[in-house]
């Protein structure tokens, strides 16, 4: 291949790794799922071509790494509000409480759906 197909997929995924930055962010995870794909191919290429400026492959790479830290603590936010929520979820269902003797009993709640008129 030649030197300028090398060049333009360097700057190709250069860019595409600036946008997922962005993207992760701004919160945006349609736009990091939607850019996933050109990626993977960019980075099939890259391994395929003969790459002489192994300094573009390391700038690359630390983007690489820089934008999967950033998606890890993405992921572990989306993780933390999952549990959360489903804390909430057994809230609103139970009632933890405690005897004398320490020892722990549920208490099922149940909403009360009906209204009582009184004239």
């Amino acid at each position: 291949m030649s030197n300028e197909t090398v060049e333009d997929t360097v700057n190709a995924l250069d860019d595409l790794l600036d946008q997922e930055r962005g993207a992760l962010l701004a919160g945006d995870l349609d736009r990091i799922a939607r850019t996933l794909d050109l990626k993977q191919s960019l980075i099939d290429r890259l391994n395929e071509l003969d790459v002489a400026d192994r300094s573009s492959l390391a700038a690359l790479n630390a983007k690489v790494m820089r934008n999967q830290s950033l998606l890890n603590s993405a992921l572990d936010g989306i993780r933390a509000v999952t549990r959360r929520l489903a804390t909430m979820r057994r809230i609103r269902s139970s009632l933890d409480i405690y005897d004398a003797q320490g020892k722990k009993n549920e208490i099922a709640l149940t909403p009360n759906r009906s209204v009582e008129k009184r004239a």
